[in-house]
């Protein structure tokens, strides 16, 4: 990896455990925000090996990550919360 790549997810890195210490209980869509977009980061480096792959894999696992992270909370799409009436 050259001295940029590695500066890149280094800094991708402290920046999500930076931006999740804002939240007191972060949410699922927090969390699947910052896997995401490490992740997709990696994912994006190793297959295009440059820094335009590294940074639209982040952004790409981010937005991924936020979603299923939303679904997984209950408030993403059309599941919503739904209140039963017990008989």
């Amino acid at each position: 990896m050259t001295k940029v790549r590695s500066t890149f997810l280094i800094a991708a890195v402290v920046a999500t455990f930076t931006l999740g210490g804002c939240a007191h209980r972060p949410n699922n869509a927090q969390i699947g925000t910052g896997v995401g977009a490490v992740a997709g980061g990696l994912l994006g480096d190793a297959v295009f090996g440059s820094t335009l792959g590294t940074v639209g894999g982040a952004a790409a696992g981010a937005l991924i990550g936020n979603q299923m992270g939303q679904n997984s909370d209950g408030y993403g799409g059309s599941r919503g919360h739904r209140h039963h009436r017990h008989r």
